[in-house]
């Protein structure tokens, strides 16, 4: 009897402690300035959330740089963490923090699978409100002549420091703009680019890149995960697991990384990671941590 009411002691100092702290619980606000706003886009007919963090402190005389990422509702918050770091080191490294942009979809989910298809694969010259992919084109379309003027309007930028970030197909993205419009960034951040897409595609425009003149260069840096190309662990269907090995990612990267190279005046400006013991899933957090150091450091 004594043993069971010891028990019975021992368990009311276990549970109502534990009852206690769950009443204790509130809602957490995380440090930021951020905003978000859902719009549609004229260039490709869909709607978009956008979210705007500025970082601390005053404006620069140059107006804030401007990092956009795309998947913007897993990636922003990251970012804007970055960048209120950059702010918080700032007397020590001189490094002038980023103004971020997310661009992201209305709803919940992190990643909106088949609008990121959508938007971030080439293929279309022309908007098709009804593509399920290859709309690359009007999504740059959106960015350069929409969102870009919306942010402008409301803050003060510095246009020639603006870079992008995006991930797998984002990545494969940010290589389009690279090829096909090189001056609407000066820093292209590409994570484990899908550079397999329609047998290489993208690879076939680096070469007009040879026509920049050297003060018109952007910077590159082009990141994948050491462990991307490994076979799937888990358990994947055969058909998965087929598909999954046919979209090889550290090669073509090395190969986008060495064409840029050899390109005159290039050289120097492509940075380039496989990153130890990240696979396709995990990588993009440590890109993207090292694509804002890579874009805070342009000159």
């Amino acid at each position: 009897m004594n043993h069971l009411r010891c028990c019975a002691l021992a368990l009311a100092v276990l549970v109502l402690p534990a009852r206690a702290a769950q009443a204790d619980w509130t809602s957490v606000t995380l440090p930021s300035s951020a905003r978000q706003l859902d719009v549609r886009a004229a260039a490709t007919g869909h709607r978009y959330r956008v979210f705007v963090a500025v970082p601390p402190g005053p404006v620069p005389e140059a107006g804030h740089p401007v990092l956009y990422v795309l998947d913007g509702n897993a990636t922003f918050p990251v970012a804007a963490f970055l960048a209120r770091n950059v702010a918080a080191r700032r007397a020590v490294t001189g490094h002038v923090p980023p103004l971020v942009v997310g661009i992201g979809y209305p709803g919940e989910d992190d990643f909106d699978v088949p609008a990121r298809r959508r938007d971030y694969t080439p293929g279309a010259d022309r908007a098709d409100v009804e593509a399920t992919e290859g709309a690359a084109t009007a999504f740059l379309d959106f960015i350069e002549r929409e969102l870009k003027p919306m942010i402008a309007a409301r803050h003060r930028v510095d246009t020639r420091r603006q870079a992008l970030f995006g991930h797998s197909f984002g990545g494969l993205f940010v290589l389009h703009a690279l090829a096909t419009r090189p001056a609407a960034f000066s820093t292209y951040l590409a994570s484990s680019p899908s550079i397999w897409w329609r047998d290489r595609q993208v690879l076939g425009g680096l070469p007009a890149l040879s026509r920049l003149e050297p003060a018109a260069l952007p910077r590159v840096q082009i990141s994948v995960g050491a462990l991307e190309d490994d076979p799937p662990q888990g358990n994947y269907p055969p058909d998965v697991r087929a598909m999954i090995a046919g979209r090889r990612m550290i090669e073509p990267a090395r190969e986008a990384v060495a064409r840029l190279r050899e390109l005159p005046g290039w050289a120097g400006r492509v940075a380039y990671h496989e990153l130890a013991g990240e696979n396709h899933g995990s990588v993009w957090l440590p890109a993207l941590a090292r694509g804002m150091l890579f874009s805070v450091e342009q000159p």
